[in-house]
């Protein structure tokens, strides 16, 4: 396998908290030797995350085992993923705006047509659904525990206690149709076909829909980790990898 040097697009304050964090975790456990430092073990997890390279990849380029790359990444990832928020924690913080931006996502995943618990009839292919809410300038804030394609954004928002927290905390929630009969403080368009709207019906929906759009930035945002277009690793453990790209996030837009 040839070898080469490369660039990552993340920002250096990502690279410092992580290799922080990690330094803290060795000394936690006692962890006397390893292979990599902590600032390579750092780099290696961003490298896997943004640009989404293979372990047998990642183990050439830094020298070691795929194993070793594998079990590196896996402590590192849990590692950021206990510093994400909650839904809670991002309730209290967005108490002082003006309201929140609620959508759905598909993580696509690797998946045979037999597993049809993953597989999105909106999307068409196979994949996890996770749920985003930005501020009002777009901006990610939080990222859901993945749940399975085939649920339904309204069902996902109710299961993870969104609609029902963002309602007793009186903050309003911009969404699409897809959140239809979420109740409380979730607004949605106008429903019914375009044609048969009144004038200001359709006036509200645009204006709903230039509100709304702005949610479409986070989404890009949380993608823009290149792991996530594409995951190949077991259902029960997408979760994780979400958490730690939104901590990452987080970290540099501090």
């Amino acid at each position: 396998m040839l070898v080469y040097p490369s660039g990552i697009d993340v920002s250096s304050s990502a690279l410092r908290f992580l290799t922080q964090q990690l330094r803290q975790h060795r000394r936690d456990i006692g962890s006397r030797w390893r292979r990599l430092s902590a600032g390579r073990q750092a780099l290696l997890t961003l490298a896997h995350l943004r640009v989404g390279h293979a372990y047998a990849q990642l183990a050439a380029g830094f020298g070691v085992g795929t194993t070793t790359a594998y079990r590196y990444v896996t402590e590192a990832v849990e590692l950021l993923a206990a510093f994400a928020p909650s839904l809670a924690d991002v309730v209290r913080t967005a108490s002082v705006k003006a309201y929140l931006i609620l959508d759905g996502t598909l993580l696509p995943i690797d998946r045979i047509a037999a597993d049809r618990p993953f597989y999105s009839g909106k999307h068409k292919k196979h994949g996890m659904n996770v749920q985003v809410i930005a501020d009002p300038f777009g901006r990610l804030l939080w990222a859901s525990p993945a749940m399975p394609g085939a649920v339904h954004d309204v069902r996902a928002a109710r299961e993870h206690g969104i609609v029902g927290a963002l309602a007793e905390a009186g903050i309003k929630c911009w969404a699409d149709k897809g959140y239809r009969g979420a109740g409380g403080t979730v607004r949605i368009p106008c429903w019914g076909r375009w044609e048969t709207l009144s004038a200001g019906q359709k006036a509200v929906n645009r204006s709903h829909a230039k509100i709304r759009a702005l949610v479409e930035q986070a989404i890009a945002t949380l993608k823009s980790w290149r792991l996530l277009r594409k995951l190949r690793c077991s259902t029960t453990r997408i979760t994780s990898p979400v958490q730690a790209v939104l901590t990452l996030h987080l970290t540099s837009s501090e």
